[in-house]
């Protein structure tokens, strides 16, 4: 940013004058804080002029929307061709109730599906296992088989609408399932779209739902990155994800560095292990960040993102295609930041952080509802929490321009110092030898549970508030209808699932899993023979326990 040496003369003058006049403000209105920060701690300053930004170069710093280093965004035009998606996480008890559910958000204007699977989806176990008993159904949809997806996609046009499935472990299968779902509706490949979260890194980080260990967790995923790219051109085959590790208690900086490294982790692994070159896979590519409740820094850490990847791929990888250099992102409010206490400050909290993320220049959103921190969201918290989305692209008059915010001396500023310290991080892991021997060093698990723990101080000490926890807080109740998944669900579940292992072909099924073993053992592409086992009705946990007898099964060491 260009200031002649008149203007940052002239700036330096009025800045010296009104920080006399400060001082003497202070003797009559003290500051109500000894020190203002952000939720995640970095200090603000109580003003932002030119000074802060005499460094910038616009157009290499800046641009504008469309081009290198694309911190105003990747579309030359924002939000004025298009909104973001409106994509509201969804999915409960079984897979006709969860595509009831779809249904409804896509009436109400949904462009865009996501799904929430449960438990023991996640972890890979079929839902008679003993390791599912009481979990079937509670937090997500159960599948166990391809029968199940197919009610799931009932209705759904594979080839109209976008869906993204928050899956880890399993991801190969349910990936597989949906490929086998557009080839049995005649959807050919090259036309579905989507996305499979598939992020295992930012498991033994932060969520900690895993089953192989990190190497072989890494393999899998590439496999699916080399057959997206070879025949499912329009999916998104990795999500990485930052919004798991900011839940689990990061700053805004950790949330930033870490996920960006992930993301190099896996560059290099599909380049080393499949040989494809940067610009065939990485414009498929997505990310998946938190939108908390400091709204400046939210604004700043988006920004900062599509900068930091665009050098990285450039500068790192020798990426050639613009598009490779995209950072393409979809947020989700901070569910961390939700209260038990005075449950429609909900609200307005989610409302803020949604704000922040298009402010960021989000490419879709999920929008969280008022009584998911007590339950299943309900199906009137969750059209409030869409119509939030619909209000803000609406009425408010936020898509109108691109990236509003830019220039400021504030956010600029903010967004320096946050690239700045995400780039420590890169480099300290980079010298650690990579995020997989910074994982087994327990070192960014160390450095989110410190900065978890300094929050959670301030929260006690009073020096950081949530309001209706620690300060305005209330006896009266705020009663909040429960959604509740009957138990009824699991034992049909199952009973379904005992129906599939008795009229599939038992021989057909064995074939596909020892194809399976045989690609796992020999390094190849296990999702061919995946899409094959799963349209023979082998079950979610059958593969995946071919994948645990090959590969071996993770213990995080901080539990042993």
């Amino acid at each position: 940013m260009y200031f002649s040496k008149e203007m940052q003369e002239s700036s330096l003058k009025l800045t010296r004058k009104w920080e006399n006049e400060v001082q003497k403000a202070l003797k009559n209105n003290p500051d109500q804080k000894e020190r203002f920060s952000t939720v995640s701690d970095a200090e603000i300053k109580r003003l932002y002029t030119p000074e802060d930004i005499k460094n910038i170069d616009f157009a290499e710093d800046i641009s504008v929307p469309g081009e290198f280093p694309y911190l105003r965004g990747n579309q030359a035009t924002g939000y004025r061709g298009r909104y973001w998606t409106f994509r509201m996480f969804s999915g409960m008890g079984s897979a006709q109730d969860t595509n009831q559910r779809w249904k409804m958000l896509l009436h109400q204007g949904q462009t865009g599906l996501s799904t929430a699977f449960d438990f023991p989806t996640l972890m890979g176990y079929d839902s008679d296992s003993p390791k599912a008993l009481g979990e079937v159904g509670k937090c997500g949809v159960a599948i166990d088989t391809m029968e199940d997806f197919m009610t799931l996609m009932e209705g759904i046009p594979l080839d109209e609408v976008t869906t993204s499935m928050t899956i880890n472990p399993p991801a190969t299968v349910l990936f597989a399932m949906y490929c086998a779902a557009a080839d049995i509706k005649g959807v050919p490949l090259t036309k579905i779209g989507g996305t499979i979260q598939n992020d295992m890194l930012k498991e033994f980080i932060a969520q900690k739902t895993f089953m192989c260990p990190p190497e072989a967790s890494v393999k899998l995923i590439s496999d699916t990155v080399e057959f997206g790219t070879k025949f499912v051109p329009r999916w998104n085959t990795i999500s990485i994800s930052g919004y798991h590790i900011r839940e689990s208690g990061s700053t805004a900086i950790q949330e930033l560095a870490f996920t960006l490294r992930d993301g190099i982790e896996y560059v290099e692994d599909v380049i080393h292990r499949k040989r494809l070159d940067v610009d065939d896979f990485a414009s498929r590519l997505s990310f998946f960040f938190n939108s908390h409740s400091d709204f400046f820094e939210e604004i700043c850490k988006m920004r900062a993102a599509r900068r930091m990847w665009a050098k990285i791929m450039r500068d790192r990888f020798h990426a050639k295609d613009p598009r490779s250099m995209w950072l393409r992102f979809h947020t989700q409010t901070a569910g961390c930041s939700l209260t038990a206490q005075q449950p429609y400050n909900n609200v307005v909290r989610t409302t803020v952080q949604a704000l922040a993320a298009v402010l960021g220049g989000t490419q879709s959103l999920h929008t969280n509802s008022l009584d998911e921190v007590l339950c299943l969201p309900s199906e009137h918290a969750v059209e409030i929490a869409l119509r939030t989305q619909q209000i803000l692209a609406e009425e408010t008059g936020v898509a109108n321009t691109i990236d509003p915010l830019a220039g400021s001396y504030f956010i600029e500023a903010l967004t320096n110092e946050m690239e700045e310290k995400a780039w420590e991080y890169i480099h300290k892991i980079d010298e650690m030898g990579g995020m997989i021997a910074a994982i087994e060093k327990g070192f960014p698990q160390m450095e989110i549970s410190e900065a978890a723990y300094r929050f959670q101080r301030q929260l006690d000490a009073g020096e950081k508030i949530m309001v209706g926890v620690n300060k305005y807080s209330t006896d009266a109740a705020h009663p909040i209808p429960l959604v509740d998944i009957d138990e009824k669900v699991g034992e049909e579940q199952i009973k379904r699932l005992k129906d599939v292992r008795r009229k599939r072909d038992n021989k057909a099924v064995k074939t596909s899993l020892d194809n399976i073993k045989n690609a796992c053992k020999k390094g190849d592409n296990v999702m061919p023979h995946c899409i094959e086992a799963v349209k023979n009705l082998a079950t979610l946990q059958e593969i995946c326990d071919v994948y645990r007898e090959v590969y071996g099964e993770y213990r995080d060491p901080g539990l042993y």
